[in-house]
C-alpha cells in the first residue's frame, strides 16, 4: 500500500487537515484538486503565516482560492466548522493532538465527529519512534500502538463515539514517505519509526 493513494479519497467538497503545521498537505492538495476546498487547522500561528499569505495571492501568482488556514486547537474547533468536512485528515500529530487521537480521548473524538458530515472519511497517520520520542511518549502517556491495543482499546473508543471502523495497519517507510506533508519528508529516512494508519467513517 502507498499513501499516495490517499489522494484518491479526495473528491469535491471540503477537506480538513487538522494539525496542518506548515500547511504543505493543504497547499499541495489544493493545487492538485481545484474543485475541492481545503482547510488547514493548527494551534500554532507562526507556521500558518506563510501558507496563508501565499493562498491569498492572485491565482496567476500562485494563490489558492480553494484553501484557507485557521488557528485553533482540537479543544476549541470553531462552531462554524460543525458538519462541514467531507474528509478529515490527521497526519503525524504531536503534542495534545497526538495524545487525543492515540489515547482515544472521548471529548476529542466528539470534537472530530462534530466537524464532519455523516459518511465523511477520517484518516489518521501516527508516527512514533520509541527511542527518539521517548521523553514525549512518557510526558503524554502514549501507549504502545500495538495491533492488540488498537483493536481491543483504541478503535472501540472511536466506534463508541460516532465512527465506523474501516482500516488499521502498520506501514512501512516506503508506504508513507511520499505523503505530501513536511513531517513525512523529514522523517522519511527513519526506518525505526512505527507508523500506524487508521481510517474511519462518520456515522
Amino acid at each position: 500500500m502507498s499513501l499516495t493513494r490517499s489522494s484518491h479519497h479526495i473528491g469535491r467538497g471540503i477537506v480538513i487537515d487538522l494539525g496542518t503545521g506548515d500547511g504543505r498537505f493543504v497547499s499541495v492538495s489544493a493545487r492538485e484538486n481545484p474543485e475541492t476546498f481545503f482547510i488547514g487547522i493548527d494551534p500554532n500561528t507562526k507556521p500558518l503565516e506563510k501558507p496563508s499569505m501565499k493562498a491569498t495571492r492572485n491565482p496567476r501568482k500562485g494563490g489558492l482560492p480553494n484553501a484557507m488556514f485557521i488557528q485553533a486547537a482540537i479543544e476549541d474547533l470553531p462552531d462554524e466548522l460543525s458538519g462541514v468536512a467531507d474528509e478529515l485528515h490527521i497526519h503525524f500529530p504531536w503534542g495534545s493532538l497526538l495524545k487525543a487521537v492515540a489515547t482515544g480521548d472521548p471529548a476529542a473524538i466528539a470534537a472530530l465527529r462534530r466537524i464532519m458530515k455523516s459518511g465523511a472519511l477520517l484518516e489518521i497517520v501516527i508516527g512514533i519512534d520509541p527511542i527518539r520520542d521517548r521523553s514525549e511518549i512518557d510526558r503524554l502517556e502514549i501507549p504502545d500502538l500495538t495491533p492488540v491495543f488498537l483493536h481491543s482499546y483504541l478503535i472501540p473508543k472511536y466506534t463508541s463515539n460516532g465512527f465506523g471502523f474501516l482500516q488499521a495497519e502498520t506501514l512501512r517507510s516506503e508506504d508513507w514517505a511520499s505523503l505530501p506533508t513536511s513531517w513525512a519528508r523529514k522523517l522519511s529516512g527513519n526506518r525505526d519509526r512505527s507508523v500506524v494508519y487508521m481510517t474511519f467513517t462518520a456515522v
